[in-house]
């Protein structure tokens, strides 16, 4: 992607005129909207009553946004124009504004919050960031943390044009690398309930059974032989709510930190008409081992329950992680994503995340597990879709999850009771494992169009039994009865691997994050399944040469396996002795926009063991903002050491220690000896670059 301004009439802007207010910068990506022409929001500029909200003359009360202070109304898309004029004459509406659609993601509303992110070059001083922000009447709000010289900035009751507009604007000044507006969408829990099966947790551990092969659970009772989990391992379950004054969640220290987003207050219990898809989540990986109930994966950890707000701007986001981090979780299990087609993140959304599995744990890095979702559709990829309702999807589409594909988490998809692919369970090249789960038709949620099955519909028998945990206590929740017998979905298989996470870091708690994500997918069950997908007669349940399969990633999770491995790893307090210094010089040059990039290799010859380790590179890039640059191991490990947050720099110049950039921390202890190779990928059209030369220096 380039900013770089190609119309000679447009001085300031990075995008052409035509298209300043609806191109929506994010994440180093373009996403073209739409205006949606049945819909509009204000916010008002003194408090509303809902009573009041529902009589006004100019529109439908549909609902409050809290997270950007907006009210919702819908109106006949002729009635449109003249509809947002009256409420923007109303003396109690600061503004109205329009509500968006993505081509990239039909049946998804963007909402415009007053927040923008800027990132500026190093070396734009503190008077011109004021000059600028003044320039476009926007306010200074705070830092973003993990990203230099980045600020949140709000936008003034002063400003003539909306968040859209002012970004691609700023995107033109030659101080700004990036900019981009607080965009608000629905989160989408990845579960819809099914009919009840059985009501045991095979998952956990069984000896066979109807609709059970051998080797289908996770093996958790030979984990448990070295440890059930202790209290100082917190796990976090992210999700809409949570009942607990269910029995398994009683018990000394088992809640901490309970903290509701949506209210704002420490009560994330469940509404009184709210089936509670957290309640179930939660039993799955923290149950407690009580003599009643269910039995969690990690029964005997701690449990911090966060509610979240139900959207996914950046606020939201960056509220969940920094809960997390400062209330010590150890592990964080968010079975849900976006409401959307293709949505990638945002700079500050990425990099919460990133702080959170850098950053916390005292420096050692959270373990954050994603669902990779339910509708049977690449995480990141495309797909030829036909036979959707009222086509909502239809040709050529774009697939992405942000979170599923962040460098720094751990995607999940579902393996069945009979050791096949969950016929709904998403894939692709970033699933990390998968687990146990149940099997049903794939299918998403979508704001306008509530629960649709994805096409074409599949015809066949889908075999596999659901799983057994925690409900709403009494009628309450999906089944009446204090336990759901059919929960699934990838939002049951992501809290059985974050369950055996904990497991892992109560057997070994000075592991980093990434080691423990090491460990999971060496550890893992290698389950294979050869028979094409039922719904896209594809195939992808075999693994390639690195071990990686497109639906099971690097296989089921073996909690035996797993803890094992953690009891018997011991980090080395061996000091470095000495170090090797080796530079490839061979300029090369970096494709534009493809995927499989460039890579440069060094070679080490020597049988040495990593004790520390550094990296340097010198790059020059028409648009650096376009580029990932990753450090891949003898062992075929993988480190990202850049993400795309460049900007508009054109040239790089940066070493990446172990100190600078923890994520370098999984290589230690690893054997030095092999083929290291750097890999640069271009991701976006246009500009273009080349690596003039990299150094890496391992201390031994």
């Amino acid at each position: 992607m380039s900013d770089r301004i190609n119309s000679s009439d447009l001085p300031t802007t990075g995008v052409p005129a035509s298209n300043v207010g609806v191109v929506l910068q994010r994440g180093g990506e373009e996403l073209v909207l739409e205006k949606a022409t049945d819909r509009f929001t204000i916010r008002p500029a003194t408090d509303f009553t809902p009573q009041q909200l529902s009589q006004v003359s100019w529109g439908i009360w549909q609902r409050s946004i809290p997270q950007a202070q907006l009210e919702l109304f819908t109106i006949a898309p002729n009635q449109l124009d003249t509809a947002m004029a009256q409420a923007r004459g109303a003396v109690n509406v600061a503004f109205a504004s329009h509500v968006y659609i993505s081509k990239s993601n039909p049946g998804t509303f963007v909402y415009l919050g007053d927040q923008i992110t800027i990132q500026f070059a190093d070396g734009v001083e503190a008077a011109r960031i004021n000059t600028i922000a003044s320039t476009y009447s926007l306010i200074q709000d705070k830092p973003v943390l993990g990203i230099s010289n980045t600020f949140v900035f709000l936008v003034s009751k002063q400003a003539t044009e909306n968040p859209i507009k002012i970004t691609n604007q700023l995107q033109g000044l030659k101080e700004v690398l990036a900019a981009e507006p607080n965009i608000i969408i629905n989160s989408e829990t990845h579960y819809k309930p099914r009919d009840p099966l059985y009501t045991q947790q095979w998952y956990l551990n069984h000896s066979g059974g109807e609709e059970l092969v051998l080797g289908s659970h996770i093996s958790v009772e030979k984990a448990w032989d070295i440890t059930r989990g202790v209290r100082s391992v917190v796990l976090a379950v992210v999700d809409d709510s949570f009942d607990l004054n269910h029995p398994d969640f009683q018990g000394s220290g088992k809640v901490v930190a309970p903290r509701d987003l949506k209210q704002n207050d420490f009560l994330p219990l469940p509404d009184a008409k709210e089936t509670s898809h957290g309640t179930a989540c939660a039993g799955v990986a923290v149950a407690e081992e009580n003599g009643a109930g269910i039995v969690g994966v990690a029964p005997g950890c701690a449990f911090m329950p966060i509610r979240t707000t139900g959207y996914l701007d950046d606020e939201s986001v960056e509220q969940i992680f920094g809960w997390a981090i400062e209330k010590g979780a150890s592990v964080i299990s968010c079975s849900w994503g976006a409401s959307a087609v293709y949505f990638p993140l945002s700079l500050r959304q990425g990099a919460a995340i990133t702080r959170a599995a850098t950053k916390g744990r005292n420096g050692k890095g959270c373990v954050i597990l994603f669902a990779a979702g339910n509708a049977n559709r690449p995480i990141n990829g495309t797909v030829v879709e036909q036979n959707w309702p009222d086509k909502i999807l239809q040709g050529k589409t774009n697939w992405l999850s942000g979170f599923a594909v962040h460098p720094d988490v751990m995607a999940v998809a579902a393996s069945t009771s009979l050791n096949k692919k969950a016929a709904y369970s998403n894939w692709g090249d970033s699933i990390a494992v998968c687990a146990p789960s149940n099997n049903a038709p794939p299918g998403m949620s979508f704001p306008a169009k509530g629960y649709v099955y994805t096409q074409p519909a599949i015809a066949s028998y889908l075999s596999g039994l659901g799983v057994f945990t925690t409900d709403q206590i009494g009628a309450a929740g999906y089944e009446k009865g204090d336990f759901i017998s059919n929960f699934g979905g990838t939002s049951s298989a992501t809290p059985v691997v974050a369950g055996v996470a904990a497991l892992v870091l109560s057997a070994n708690p000075d592991l980093t994050a990434q080691q423990v994500k090491r460990i999971l997918q060496e550890t893992a069950d290698k389950i294979v399944d050869p028979n094409v997908d039922p719904q896209l007669s594809l195939k992808g349940g075999t693994y390639n040469g690195n071990g990686h399969s497109q639906w099971f990633g690097y296989g089921k999770v073996n909690a035996a396996k797993a803890v094992q491995a953690a009891k018997q790893m011991r980090e080395t307090a061996s000091p470095v002795s000495q170090q090797l210094r080796l530079s490839n010089t061979n300029q090369v040059g970096i494709p534009d926009n493809d995927r499989q990039g460039v890579k440069s290799a060094i070679a080490i010859n020597e049988s040495i063991v990593v004790r520390d380790i550094q990296v340097s590179v010198n790059i020059s890039h028409d648009f650096l903002g376009d580029l990932e640059i990753y450090l891949i191991a003898p062992n075929n490990q993988q480190v990202l050491l850049q993400n795309r947050t460049l900007g508009r720099k054109t040239n790089l110049q940066m070493s990446y220690s172990v100190r600078s950039h923890p994520a370098l921390k999984q290589l230690l202890s690893l054997s030095g000896q092999g083929r290291w190779q750097l890999w640069l990928i271009d991701y976006a059209p246009q500009d273009i670059g080349r690596l003039n030369s990299w150094e890496l220096v391992i201390g031994n």
